[in-house]
């Protein structure tokens, strides 16, 4: 009787701004994804694309322009991004410091689509436990809004380009802020991804050495199946269907997949943590099965918690207490050692 009230609770919850995401058109902007790219007519030639970029190492290292540009007054960071795009404000990072007057260690948070607000709650609570919180603005959200959209559409859309772009740009951008808080004397750096955040935490932590803990919550591997089977995401599925299948749609978002970049979550050095919502309808199960499934099989060693909620009920107690106390235990522990909880 409780799981059925929980999942018409996730359902309500999920309608909520559902009316701002109007269907689009395929575009393929294969320019805006792959430097020195021209744009393409066909599916097939986007994929081609797509594949150069899985096959480079380097994709998602920073171009190594300049450090200069960081600006921190009253709490809050700011910085220019190193791609620049179409939308001024988008151009700019923003991140929310609340400091813990330890350098011991950071926290950088990636929070999920269409976040309208930061969460204090998590801020102050790791703060006032030794660990520097960083709340950053991923692109199209938060003080990087397009102005006049209802949600950040530009983030992840039918339009296969720009989301590349944009998941790129947050990659770089959090990598570019890791090597800040690394200068400014963060002994261990951690990053922390909701849902899409998960996607960007997830690859800074696969392609960045700096990072020394990664915790995912509502995750999976394959961005292209989140979108196709997902419940927040119909209006892209319904956007793309006409024009693109979903065996295209994971060879064209094939660098997006994190279980393509499996054997780099095995790296000796990185501790990986992973909260998982047994009723999800956003981020199917399955799907996320299939991801910790290949990190297993690449040599990672995840500690799973999976918690029997929907993907937005994870947010109510008592299962965002338990997930909170996961990840502290998980923050607190010794670098290396691993635990998997069911």
């Amino acid at each position: 009787m409780y799981h059925n009230w929980l999942d018409r609770w996730d359902e309500r919850r999920a309608r909520r701004g559902e009316d701002g995401k109007k269907k689009t058109d395929l575009v393929f902007d294969a320019e805006r994804a792959f430097r020195g790219a021209k744009d393409v007519d066909t599916v097939e030639e986007f994929c081609l694309l797509a594949d150069q970029a899985l096959a480079d190492p380097r994709y998602f290292d920073e171009p190594g322009g300049s450090d200069q540009g960081f600006a921190k007054q009253d709490g809050w960071l700011k910085f220019p991004s190193d791609i620049s795009t179409d939308v001024e404000e988008n151009n700019v990072v923003w991140a929310k410091i609340t400091e813990s007057g330890s350098f011991d260690q950071a926290l950088v948070i990636f929070h999920h689509w269409n976040a309208s607000a930061r969460n204090r709650q998590i801020a102050d609570y790791f703060s006032h436990r030794g660990i520097t919180v960083v709340e950053v603005a991923m692109p199209y959200h938060f003080e990087r809004s397009r102005p006049g959209s209802e949600h950040a559409d530009y983030m992840l859309s039918a339009n296969l380009g720009r989301t590349i772009q944009s998941v790129r740009q947050a990659v770089w951008d959090g990598r570019k802020l890791l090597r800040w808080l690394k200068s400014e004397g963060y002994r261990e750096v951690s990053v922390l991804g909701m849902s899409l955040g998960s996607w960007v935490a997830g690859l800074i932590a696969a392609h960045d050495p700096s990072v020394s803990k990664a915790s995912l919550f509502l995750t999976a591997g394959s961005l292209a199946d989140m979108v196709w089977t997902g419940r927040a995401t119909r209006s892209i599925r319904a956007s793309l269907e006409p024009e693109i299948g979903l065996t295209d749609l994971r060879r064209a978002w094939g660098p997006l997949n994190m279980e393509n970049h499996a054997h780099r979550f095995a790296r000796p050095d990185l501790d990986l943590h992973v909260v998982l919502a047994k009723r999800d309808q956003v981020v199917l199960p399955e799907l996320s099965e299939r991801f910790m499934q290949r990190l297993k099989e690449a040599g990672a060693r995840p500690n799973i918690l999976k918690l029997n909620c929907g993907h937005y009920s994870l947010g109510l107690p008592p299962y965002i207490l338990l997930a909170g106390f996961s990840l502290k235990r998980f923050l607190s522990r010794a670098a290396n050692s691993t635990r998997e909880m069911r």
